[in-house]
Parts: C-alpha cells; sequence; structure tokens
C-alpha cells in the first residue's frame, strides 16, 4: 500500500481549510485517511500552519509520498530540512548535535522572516489607512468648496460685474484716444 501526504479540503465554499493528512494513495481526496497530521488555512495572511512535526517526520521519513501543495508546506515548516540533516547523521556526516544546532539556527531565521513579514503587513495596513484618510479628507474639502460656491454665486457676481464695467470702459477708453490721434493724419492724407 502507497502512503501519501495530501491535504483534505474542509470549510465552507470560497474559504477554504485543509487538513494535512497521510492517506492510501488509493483513497478519494476527501475520503479515508491513516492519520491527521495537521491543518493549512491559507485564508489569513500569512497563512497558518499546523503541523504535528515529529509524526509528520515519521512518516516522511519511512517514504511517504507527497503531494506538491504538501511538499510546499512542509518545506515551508521545515519538515523536509530536518528530515534531510537526520539522513546525513545515518551517512556519518553530521552527530545529532550539528542537527539540532543546524536546525536551531534555521528555525531562528524563518522565526525572523514571518515576523518581518507580519509587521510589514501592519506597517502596509497603517500607511493604506492614513492614504486614505489623506485622500478622504481632501475630497471632503473639495466638496465642501463646490458646495459653498454653489450657494454663493450672487455674492459673487456683484464684483465680478463691477470689474467686467470697469474693464470695458477702460478698453472703450482706449479705443476712443486710438482714434483721435489717427484721425488728424488720415485728415493730412485725405487732403494730399
Amino acid at each position: 500500500m502507497a502512503t501519501r501526504i495530501r491535504l483534505q479540503r474542509h470549510g465552507k465554499k470560497g474559504k477554504a481549510i485543509f487538513h494535512v493528512v497521510v492517506a492510501d494513495s488509493r483513497a478519494k481526496r476527501d475520503g479515508k485517511f491513516i492519520e491527521k497530521l495537521g491543518i493549512y488555512n491559507p485564508n489569513t495572511n500569512p497563512a497558518t500552519i499546523d503541523i504535528n512535526f515529529e509524526s509528520t517526520l515519521k512518516w516522511v521519513g519511512t517514504g511517504a509520498e507527497m503531494s506538491d501543495t504538501a511538499r510546499a508546506i512542509l518545506s515551508y515548516k521545515g519538515v523536509l530540512y530536518k528530515n534531510h540533516l537526520l539522513k546525513g547523521i545515518t551517512k556519518g556526516a553530521l552527530t545529532a548535535e550539528q542537527v539540532e544546532a543546524k536546525f536551531a539556527a534555521w528555525e531562528a531565521d524563518k522565526a525572523s522572516k514571518i515576523q518581518g513579514k507580519i509587521e510589514g503587513l501592519g506597517k502596509d495596513a497603517v500607511a493604506d489607512k492614513a492614504a486614505r484618510l489623506k485622500a478622504e479628507a481632501e475630497a471632503n474639502e473639495a466638496k465642501a468648496k463646490a458646495i459653498e460656491a454653489k450657494n454663493t454665486p450672487a455674492v459673487e457676481e456683484a464684483p465680478a460685474v463691477e470689474e467686467t464695467e470697469a474693464a470695458t470702459e477702460e478698453a472703450a477708453e482706449e479705443t476712443t484716444e486710438a482714434p483721435a490721434e489717427d484721425a488728424p493724419a488720415a485728415e493730412g492724407e485725405a487732403e494730399a
């Protein structure tokens, strides 16, 4: 019987949650399984993965096949790396203390990366909220100015009419002065 580590789909439509299980490779996707290894929830950011590490390591060590997604999840949690290091012990390349030290360093690095991502998401959320509030304030200001302009057109038209009349009078004065200067020259040309 070939065993396979794979995902079983649970949850409602659009909000799937998966159980990581060891099952016979011939069993249905959501059917009979040998052992439940953990839960994978892709709906959160970053995804929530809760795995029974020792049991999963035992199954990987005995040669259980993995689906592509299950392989990615186990790699993310360090099960495959720990299995790789344990094979180094059997070959005599590493000691148990070296394996534990290497794995602890890998775990610390991975935890810092995950924490950095969580903090980055938090900062992005705060910056996004501030940008949205600023845009909303600007939009409200523009709307207020538009409403004010709409409600007070009579007050603003009076100065505009006076300015227009003053400009028209100045233009009229300039046009009357210009022909007066040109008129004697035109008379002189007419006499000649």
